[in-house]
């Protein structure tokens, strides 16, 4: 219920908020995060604001910006993301746009990997919401994770 009423109550990024997601974003990533919803940028945005009040490192910011662009493949509302999320849960074998909501973090990951990402910013939305697979600061993995589940 708290992802559904987030979607549908989300406001869109002001001028100022998209000024500061285009500093924040390398050319080839800026289309990737404008692809999404207004509602994912928002989730995001508000992701990288709160991964600001604990690293300053411009590389956890693009990484929580661009955690989710894979869902930018996926043309499911509100609905249909309440179902998908709820259809995995109980284990239910999803196919179609669900399978693609449920897999946005490995789609987003081959994105950002054509597009130049940097490994942070593509492990990150590979593998969020589970642990550091290696390789990464592990107080920077915990500072996204704990930006993404406010």
């Amino acid at each position: 219920m708290r992802r559904f009423f987030g979607f549908v109550r989300a406001r869109p990024l002001s001028p100022a908020e998209q000024q500061t997601v285009a500093g924040h974003l390398m050319a080839a990533e800026r289309p990737l995060f404008w692809a999404q919803t207004p509602a994912d940028q928002r989730h995001a945005y508000d992701t990288m604001r709160r991964a600001a009040q604990h690293a300053e490192d411009r590389l956890v910011l693009r990484a929580a910006l661009l955690h989710d662009v894979g869902k930018g493949l996926v043309e499911l509302g509100a609905v249909g993301r309440s179902v998908a999320t709820v259809l995995d849960a109980l284990r239910v074998p999803l196919r179609g746009r669900y399978a693609a909501y449920r897999n946005h973090g490995p789609l987003g990951a081959d994105l950002l990997a054509t597009a130049g990402a940097e490994p942070l910013a593509i492990d990150f939305a590979r593998r969020h919401p589970d642990p550091d697979p290696g390789g990464n600061d592990p107080a920077l993995w915990r500072i996204l994770l704990e930006a993404d589940h406010v």
